[in-house]
């Protein structure tokens, strides 16, 4: 790479073509700060559709290809000071392990959406993989980005809960409430496909988004889960609705709900812990205020961007309190992690803990453990499934 250490981080998308939703979140995000650039990418599983829609983007016709063996073939030609600083994956499920582990293997960092990949053993061979190489590897839980997500996390570190009894979390959407995959909607018809999404559904594309939240803010692991999941929408092959009674590290009880079903309900995701002397509560529909409640005074709001927040709260902020930042302000936030860890080992020197703040392919690890017990649970007559 180039011993330049503040040029932008160049980097390749593979997927997120026309048509595609969160291929554009993703570059938008990245746009946001000025810090990265897209130089590189094969934007479709269809080649045709790949270079026209590296086109729209304004990518050379070099670094603009029709199939990913191509891009990562190209890149590893060219001299070390013009290749990409990592690859952004926003394929749908099935393909992201083999262009995580192709990419990987070859030393180039890596960026890629959730679930991380289809299978347990994957996702262990991405985590070996990643540990033999010493690339950074990202997992774009977005909601950790956002500045009240952090404040939470900062709040039950402090010990401002006491200790903690119950976490709940809910992810309510109604997108799927009817059988929208029989209406040729791409979106739905990969995410209700078991040879592209995997073996769950619901689960998967939102429960693990839960999961993930709930465990990033209360530094929790679950140990054993207990599901019902069904495919209520009839004909569809996967779930769309799921309820979970959870029970965390250190004898914490949870519930976990995931719901694509929920007519009328947009992007209803929201999380509660409860503890031994206080509670508190964030809805992502309403991402800049954090409810706390303690036991032994009123509740309070605290607001994003407000001066008494924790250091990381704050540093995730980009205009002032009052002014609204959500969506694509988080995803930028794991993907300045992302980049503050890359321009560290550019520069050879340790990482701000505070700045490199993002998932790591750990935490994807984690997440198709939870998606796999989750299924096995819900197939089972056992009361709980152990997560081990």
């Amino acid at each position: 790479m180039s011993t330049s250490h503040n040029r932008k981080l160049r980097y390749a998308m593979v997927g997120g073509g026309r048509d595609a939703f969160i291929g554009s979140v993703h570059r938008r995000a990245m746009a946001l700060d000025g810090q990265m650039e897209l130089v590189a990418g094969a934007l479709s599983s269809h080649p045709d559709k790949a270079r026209a829609s590296g086109r729209d983007l304004g990518l050379a016709d070099a670094r603009n290809h029709g199939r990913w063996e191509d891009l990562l073939a190209d890149e590893l030609k060219r001299p070390a000071d013009e290749r990409i600083d990592f690859v952004s994956i926003v394929t749908p499920n099935h393909v992201h392990y083999p262009v995580a582990k192709a990419f990987a293997e070859a030393g180039i960092h890596v960026v890629c959406d959730k679930p991380l990949v289809h299978t347990s053993a994957q996702a262990d061979e991405l985590v070996r993989t990643v540990e033999r190489t010493g690339i950074v590897f990202g997992v774009t839980y977005n909601y950790t980005g956002y500045p009240m997500v952090r404040e939470a996390r900062e709040l039950v570190k402090r010990g401002a809960l006491g200790e903690l009894r119950k976490v709940t979390v809910e992810y309510n959407q109604g997108w799927l409430a009817t059988h929208l995959e029989g209406q040729d909607n791409k979106q739905a018809s990969w995410r209700t496909d078991p040879a592209r999404s995997g073996l769950a559904g619901a689960i998967g594309d939102i429960g693990s988004h839960a999961e993930n939240l709930a465990a990033t803010v209360t530094g929790l692991e679950i140990e054993a889960v207990c599901a019902d999941l069904g495919a209520l929408v009839p004909g569809r092959r996967l779930d769309d609705d799921g309820n979970l009674l959870l029970r965390w590290s250190g004898g914490v009880r949870g519930v976990l709900i995931a719901s694509q079903i929920a007519a009328g309900f947009e992007n209803d995701l929201r999380l509660r812990v409860f503890g031994s002397t206080g509670s508190l509560e964030w809805r992502q529909e309403e991402p800049n205020q954090l409810m706390h409640a303690p036991l032994d005074g009123p509740r309070r709001i605290l607001t994003r961007g407000s001066p008494w927040l924790s250091e990381s709260s704050r540093r995730a902020c980009r205009v002032p309190s009052g002014h609204p930042e959500a969506f694509i302000e988080a995803f930028a936030n794991v993907y300045l992690g992302v980049a503050a860890d890359i321009r560290a080992r550019l520069a050879g020197v340790k990482a701000d803990p505070i700045a490199a703040d993002y998932p790591r392919v750990t935490d994807g690890a984690r997440g198709v453990r939870f998606i796999e017990k989750t299924v096995e649970s819900a197939a089972s007559e056992r009361k709980w499934t152990p997560m081990e």
